[in-house]
Order: C-alpha cells, then structure tokens, then sequence
C-alpha cells in the first residue's frame, strides 16, 4: 500500500501545498521563508505590536506584506504543470516570484507615495498594477486552477466592455487606468475584504490547525474514535464519521480531512463490507463537512464577519446545531447502510458487563460536567477577585493541568500512528483518551477566549495557537521525565523541530488560500466598480419571479456550478457579493425577514458541496484514489448521503430557530434541539428507504410529512392563526420599550427604490439591552422622525444592524409587527412525533411476525 499512500500524498501536495519539493540550500531558504510568514502572521495577530510600540501595520500594509509573500511562495512551490519541474527551481519561474513579491508587496513599500496621489496612478504605478495582474493570475492557475482564472478575466473584460452587454447588465464601461488603478491601488479591489480576512483571521486558523495535526491531534481523534465506535455495527464508517467531525475542529480542507483519514478508514469500510463506491462515498462527505464544524470552520466563514457584520462566535452560534445535526444524520445513515446489509462488528470489543459500561459513561460524562463547571467557576471568581492580574493567575492554572496531563499521559503506552487495517485491533477507550488529553487545553483556550472573552478571532486563535506552540516544545521533555528518563536534549530537538515543520506546514497551506482570496477580490472589485450588485435584484427578480424559493434554488445551482470549478472560499465570495443582499431584498418585498446570517451560510454550505459533486469534486477524486472505485460513481453516492445536509439551508432560511435565532430559553432550546435530531433521523430514514425495516412508498411519504412538521411546524400553525398583529407606525417608541433584549424590531416601510418603483418590504433589527429607546435604536443603527401619526427613518448608519436588515432612509413605517397571541408552533410537534411512532411500531410488529427477515432490524 506504500505507493499508492505515496502517489496520493503527492497529487494532495500538489493541490493544497505545492507539488515542487526543493533540497539543499533552496529548501532551506523556502522553508525559512514558510516559517518567517508564519512568524509574522502570529506577530500580526498578537497584542504586542501595540504593547511595544514596534511593527505595526496597518491592514492595507499587512494585506500587501500577505499577498507578496503568497505571490513569492506560489511561483516557487506550485511549478507551471502539475508533475513537472519538482525537484528543481527554473530561473523563469524565480523571476515571476519576485516580480510577483515586489508588485504584490507594492502598497507597502510605497504607501506614502500612493497616498498623495488616491485616484491619480502615475505610468509607474500603472505598470507595477499590470504586472500584479498578471502574476497573481498566473499564480491562480497554479495553485487554484484554470477555472477561477476564466472567472477573473471575465469580470475584467465586464468592467472594460460593459457598454457592449445587454441592456439588463450593461454599464458605461471602464478604462483600462481606471481599472488597473481601482483593482490594484485602492482596497476595492485585489486588496479588499477578502485578502483582509485572510490575512487577520483564517492563516492564524489555519496556522493552529497545522501545528495541531503536526504534533498528532489527528491521529489521536481517529484513535479515540476507534476506541470508542470501532466495535459496532459498521463500525468503521461510523469511526470515518466522528474522527471527521473532530478532526474538523482543527482542518478547513476537504481534501487533507479525506486523506488524513481515508487511508485507514476506507480500506476498513470495504472489509467491513460497504463497498468502495459507498465507503469513499462515507468518508467524503464526513470530511467534507469538517468544514462546516465550529470552532474552526471553513476559510469562508471568518469572511462572514465581515460581510455579515457579527462576531465570529456568533457564526459559530450561528452553525453549531446545523453541523451537529448534519453529524448525527451522516451518522445514522451508516448505521441504516450496515443494518440493511446485514453487517456484524468487523472487531470484537472485551467483553464487559452492561452494568460496568454504564457505570463508566455515567461516570465519564459526570465528570466532563463537572470539570467543565469547575473550570468555569474558578475563572470567573479569578477575574472577579484579581482583576487584570487574573490572567497570570489563570494562565499559572492551565499549565498546571497541562503538566498533570501529561503526567497521566505518560503512565499509558504511546498510541499507534496508524491502524493495521488487515488485523484491526481495538484500543481501550479510557487509556486512549487519557494519552491525548493535553490536546484539549488549546480547543478550551480558543474557545474561551471567542465565546467568554468575546476576543477577535484573530486574538484568540493567537492565544490557542501560543499555548500549543508550549504543548509542542515542552511535550516530550515531560513526558520522558515522568518516565524516569530524564530529560534528554533530543526530546526538546524533536520538539522545535515539529513547531518548525508545523509553521511550514500552515504557510504552505496558505498559499492557495491567500491567492484565491485575492483574486476573489478582481471579482469583487468589478462588481463595486460596474455596479452590477444594484443589477442583480432585476434580474433575479426576473428569473425567480419573486418567488423566494425559486430564488433560493437559482442561487443554490449558481452555487453548485461555481463548484465545479471554483474553489469554496471564491465561491462564497462571489455568490454572497452578487445574491445575498437580493434575497434580502426580495424577500422583504414578499414579507418575509429573512436573517442576513441565514442567506450567507445557505451560500457557504451550497459552496462546500462543489468538493463533493460530480465531475470535478476534490475531495471526491481523493477518496475514489484510496477506494480504487470510480470517481463519478463515488460522487454521485456522495451527493445522495448529503441530502440531509443539502435540505438544512431550506429550512432555516424559513424556520431560522435551527440557527438558534429568537430561541428564548433553556426550554425552547430543548424543544427546538430535539425536534430538530429527529427530524434530521427521520429525514435520513426516509431517503434511505429504511426505518426499523424496509420503508413502504407511504411509510416513506409519513416520514417525510413528519420531518417537515418537525423542521416547519410554523407552516401548519400559521394556516390557522395569523403569526402577526399589527400596530400603528405611531406606537413605535411604546413597542421599542417593549422589546426584551436580543428580539428583533420588525416594521413595513413603504418607499421608492433607485429605480423610481414603489416598494413595500419587511425589515426587522436585532435590538440590545432594554434603555433609552433613542439609544436603543441609536445602537442598532437608526433613528426615526415623527410628524403628526406619520413616522419616517431619519438616518440609518452605514454598516449598521439595520443597514443589513433593510432599513432605507426616508423611508416611511406603513406598520409594525409584533407577535400574535396565537399558540406556539411546537404543538405541531406533537403530531409529528406521534406519525413517526406509529411507523415505528408498524414496522416493529412487522419484523415480529416474519423473524426470519434478511436483513437485522435498526435499534
């Protein structure tokens, strides 16, 4: 299997990092160079530059340095054609690296000069901007693929030729100065939003999932998950499935999740007896959704911040349920796969009394609890008593637990670094777990620091990524002392040696990512610069006919498409830039609010399903190269497992409870969680076409009717009560003072567009703590003007809540919304969950009376 692993490793080198591998001094200087990158990306991220007065740069400084260090990279790791020229550095591609560094680094060796001249470009600049082009262009190809550059060169031919496009599209056009002048040497363009998040935000994340994996976090999770799953009924496809999910919490790529993985799960899948079609299938689509697993999610959600205006651990809020739901359903839909295909565990588990098994996940699961609770109390007393000392104090704690970690760490054996597929033997679950337990102290730091802290997502990624780099120097020195080894100098060689490869590791990664942000920002810039974003409300508006469904399966083909060829991070961009705001828009014209968060993780998630569709799916051709079955059969498998993932944005944007928005409650939350799960179970039941046993055509039809009163049981109730009651634009100051905190302010406003139409739409804004309601509004971004019963929005602050929800200037509130006293929809749950019984029951009854079935029965 040696070369097979090996041809894999080079053709996913290629993809993510650079197929070119240079030796000698050249490899030293690029691997100096990865690591200098990597070093100034923690530097750009930490508070230090402003503690010390020294190195700061602004964003557009630091977007300058990050590109031309990823031009620089991205000639010399990513040869011209993929296969050639790996071992060796032709003198060509040394001259577009440079060429490459210094226009891509142009802001910043002459921000001065380019400030006193905004909008005037001299011939030097004009050439520096034509050069950049063309690099980064050229830089794309290499490294994301011929597809993202046609889409580059067609939005620079459309703000050049916009006067020959039809009417609908057209635009007076562009010249060639101005173009250059406003891609290269504004932030508009090339060195817009984008570039900027991936330089403040997704290389610091990428950067701690690299020195994670580097130092064996991922390994240790598949160990787990096989200790844990690996003597159940398909059992390998369900440890694919949760050592995915975690090993999502630390990878944003598809492609490394399916290979880091695959090579074992895969193999172990066919002996099982899934099949290669349908265990590539498996493992694609559990990696796939690493992506869309918080903390650390796809490179494009930390675009989100920006484009949505929220903090980032409210996207992770935002995307939690969804992902977990998408989990539990991949999860099941192994179990329903091995069921009815009659499947025994592939690997026997010692055998242990019922009564010792409960004890010990009672016991397990206790403890986490109180562990957790205690963490939590002891930090929270900390800050409270000892105030900004209490970081020292707390930080003294953490390395402490790190220190008894490793202590107990080191009293189990070392956890093998890959599972023997042809004699699998299962780990004990508590010994496994007790031998990583360290990794967990960087997750816990990262997610204290974005969800108490509320710290940037730079910040905290800088602290996690901090207390891993101590993990990773200090590990084996104490891991040998608590061995009674001592503690050899090796051990702390092994460990700068594995931050070093880490550092590289993440730059290497970056590069692709940093180049196609940056061409994402040509994309972009056409659109600010042609005004083709105010186009796109007629022309979907023509296409979908109003209709907000129809608009949503428009804009989830467009999606798919650009998948095909366009990397996830483009394509979010691109789609979230042109069809976002529309749907908004267009759904506030129908009634309908719709949350801006929910339009732009429909997107994401449509955007992540291109590295597993059919015929260019990445992720997909990794995984039929382990499987050895064909890439299109495995796609196609694919696409039908992620059905479930697929419906999930259709629902929130109509039910958005499952983004836990206007979920009031310990209660609520309960309900809409556990309605939630099973409709997700349900659902993949249904597709399946297996419950307890083989599903009849209206068993199927009862499955699906239950899932959607589960997933919209506001569709039912709203049929009988009216969700909505209205109250006079006059009362406005009395609903604001009404508001509890965190609930949205939802109003009609009547008023004539830019186009000269009469329009009437419904936009809501999220208000804060109950005040002043002049303040109240105030934070949320607007204010209002009364004469007389008529109520009119005076200003609305640009960037605001209220400027994404809608709100117009001048606009006039025609009424306001306020909930009805109509009863909850979550009665409807009532019903459903009754349907899904009696199916259940039925088919148990049917099992009873023919025992001899073919097929086992689902638990």
């Amino acid at each position: 299997m040696s070369k097979p692993v090996k041809s894999l490793t080079d053709w996913v080198s290629e993809q993510d990092t650079g197929g070119r591998q240079l030796s000698g001094v050249l490899g030293k200087v690029v691997l100096g160079l990865c690591v200098a990158w990597s070093l100034f990306q923690l530097w750009y991220a930490s508070p230090l530059p402003f503690l010390l007065g020294k190195g700061i740069l602004n964003d557009t400084e630091a977007r300058s340095l990050h590109l031309g260090i990823a031009l620089l990279l991205g000639f010399v790791c990513f040869p011209m054609f993929r296969g050639k020229n790996r071992r060796a550095l032709p003198w060509h591609d040394l001259v577009l690296a440079f060429v490459g560094a210094f226009a891509g680094a142009y802001f910043l060796l002459f921000y001065n000069e380019l400030a006193t001249r905004p909008g005037k470009p001299i011939l030097q600049d004009i050439v520096i901007a034509t050069a950049g082009l063309v690099c980064l262009l050229e830089a794309t190809r290499r490294a994301v693929g011929t597809p993202m550059v046609v889409l580059a060169i067609v939005f620079l031919a459309y703000t050049m030729l916009g006067r020959y496009m039809p009417d609908i599209i057209a635009h007076k056009g562009a010249s060639l100065e101005r173009m250059l002048s406003h891609q290269w040497l504004t932030t508009e363009g090339v060195y817009g939003v984008a570039l900027g998040v991936s330089c403040s935000f997704i290389f610091i994340y990428v950067l701690f999932g690299a020195l994670l994996d580097r130092a064996g976090a991922g390994n240790y999770m598949m160990q787990v998950s096989m200790a844990m799953l690996g003597h159940m009924r398909g059992g390998p496809a369900k440890v694919a499935v949760v050592s995915s999910g975690l090993n999502g919490l630390i990878s944003g790529s598809s492609v490394s999740n399916v290979v880091s993985g695959g090579i074992f799960t895969i193999p172990l899948m066919k002996r099982a007896g899934y099949g290669g079609v349908k265990a590539g299938a498996i493992e694609t689509m559990s990696s796939v959704n690493g992506q869309i697993m918080p903390p650390v999610m796809g490179a494009a959600a930390f675009l989100m911040v920006e484009y949505v205006g929220i903090s980032y651990a409210e996207i992770c809020k935002h995307a939690f349920l969804p992902a977990v739901l998408s989990y539990i359903a991949l999860f099941y839909i192994v179990h329903l796969e091995a069921v009815k295909m009659g499947m025994e565990p592939f690997a026997k588990a010692a055998a242990r009394p019922l009564r010792d098994k409960l004890t010990a996940w009672t016991l397990g699961t206790l403890g986490t609890v109180i562990v957790l609770c205690l963490i939590y109390f002891v930090a929270e007393a900390a800050k409270s008593m000892l105030g900004d000392a209490a970081v020292w104090v707390l930080g003294t704690l953490v390395f402490v637990g790190y220190v008894a970690c490793v202590r107990v760490a080191a009293r189990c054996p070392d956890l093998p670094v890959e599972i023997d597929v042809r004699n699998p033997v299962l780990p004990e679950t508590w010994p496994t777990t007790k031998a990583g337990l360290h990794f967990l102290i960087p997750f816990g730091i990262l997610i204290w620091c974005l969800m108490m802290e509320n710290l940037s997502p730079g910040l905290s990624a800088f602290w996690a990524v901090l207390s891993q780099l101590v993990l990773m120097a200090t590990h084996r020195p104490l891991t040998a002392f608590f061995r009674g080894q001592g503690t050899p100098s090796g051990t702390w060689r092994a460990g700068w040696h594995d931050i070093v490869l880490g550092m590289n590791d993440g730059a290497r990664n970056m590069i692709g990512i940093a180049i196609a942000t940056a061409t994402a920002g040509i994309i972009v810039g056409g659109i600010t610069l042609t005004g083709l974003g105010l186009r796109m409300t007629e022309f979907v508006e023509f296409v979908s006919q109003g209709n907000v469904l129809v608009m949503l399966l428009f804009t989830a083909f467009v999606c798919l498409v650009l998948g095909l060829g366009v990397p996830t991070t483009a394509n979010y961009i691109l789609v979230a830039t042109l069809m976002a705001p529309v749907i908004v828009e267009l759904g506030a014209q129908s009634g309908l609010v719709i949350p801006l968060v929910a339009v732009h993780l429909f997107v994401f998630y449509y955007g992540i399903m291109g590295d597993i569709t059919p015929p260019v799916g990445l992720a997909t051709f990794a995984a039929s190269a382990i499987s050895g079955e064909d890439a299109i059969k495995t796609g196609i498998q694919g696409s039908v497992y992620a059905l479930r993932t697929v419906v999930l944005p259709f629902v929130w944007i109509f039910n958005p409870q499952l983004l836990l928005i206007d979920v009031h409650g310990w209660w609520e939350l309960s309900i809409v969680v556990a309605a939630s799960v099973l409709a997700c179970l349900v659902f993949a039941a249904a597709t399946m076409g297996w419950f307890r046993d083989r599903c009849r055509i209206w068993e199927i039809v009862a499955l699906l009717l239950a899932t959607f009163a589960l997933f919209r049981p506001d569709f039912f109730m709203d049929l009988a009560y009216d969700p909505w009651k209205s109250r006079p634009a006059r009362e406005l100051n009395a609903v604001v003072a009404e508001i509890p905190k965190d609930q949205s302010l939802v109003l009609v406003l009547t008023g004539t567009n830019v186009e000269g139409d009469d329009i009437t739409k419904t936009v809501s804004v999220q208000l804060g703590e109950p005040k002043e309601v002049r303040q109240r509004l105030a934070e949320a971004g607007v204010t209002f003007s009364a004469l007389g019963d008529e109520v009119r929005v005076a200003t609305v602050k640009f960037g605001s809540r209220a400027k994404r929800g809608g709100f117009e200037q001048g606009w006039v509130v025609k009424e306001i919304r306020v909930p009805s006293e109509a009863p909850s929809p979550h009665w409807v749950f009532l019903p459903a969950v009754l349907l899904v019984a009696c199916i259940y029951f039925l088919q148990r009854r049917r099992l009873i009376r023919r025992p001899s079935s073919g097929a086992s029965s689902a638990p």
